[in-house]
């Protein structure tokens, strides 16, 4: 909830200084936010995704580009395995294999994405099968906020775009710079990026 109030407060700041075309931007990229987050909350709360089968269940940690996700691999007794994308949190580094109930994640594991049938795409990297003492201090904001800013690389270029399309001068970038990199910034933290 932080980057969402966060990317639409930057929105906001600039909503004063924007020409009507800049202004009608601001609001589409503020209105994807909320969009997007309000799906996000959706799928945390349960609302949406799919129901999660009873099983041994365990952590594994996904590469795919410059995706670093956290999912929960459920294995039911009936055999086959389900994939469950769940919000970072430092408990997964401690998390071992084990049953859970059916109809939820384990406890205090937020979804951040449908249940799947088939591997999600990329490296599956498996939990330690002992946790970490020290695992938790090497995944704080610091690490989090280098491995979600990856994608603010092209903030730039998109406020380049911006301006070639829309006109503007100095400020128009500056405003297109910064609105674009709060939002790729604000996408990856949305999705559940994990930063071990």
């Amino acid at each position: 909830m932080s980057v969402t109030i966060g990317a639409l407060a930057v929105c906001a700041a600039w909503a004063p200084f924007a020409d009507p075309d800049q202004l009608g931007g601001l609001a589409a990229v503020a209105l994807g936010v909320l969009g997007y987050s309000g799906v996000q909350l959706a799928f945390a709360l349960g609302w949406i995704g799919g129901r999660v089968p009873a099983g041994r269940v365990r952590r594994v940690r996904q590469q795919h580009r410059l995706v670093s996700r956290s999912w929960i691999e459920i294995t039911p007794a009936s055999g086959g395995s389900v994939w469950v994308p769940v919000f970072f949190d430092p408990a997964l580094l401690t998390l071992v294999e084990r049953e859970v109930p059916a109809g939820s994640a384990p406890a205090g594991l937020f979804p951040s994405g449908p249940v799947r049938r088939s591997e999600p795409p990329g490296q599956l990297v498996d939990n330690p099968s002992r946790p970490d003492p020290e695992a938790a201090a090497r995944a704080g904001v610091g690490r989090r906020l280098v491995l979600d800013s990856q994608s603010a690389v092209a903030a730039p270029f998109a406020a380049l775009f911006w301006v070639y399309i829309a006109g503007g001068g100095l400020g128009a970038f500056a405003a297109a710079c910064s609105v674009a990199a709060v939002a790729a910034l604000w996408l990856a933290a949305v999705r559940g990026s994990d930063p071990s």
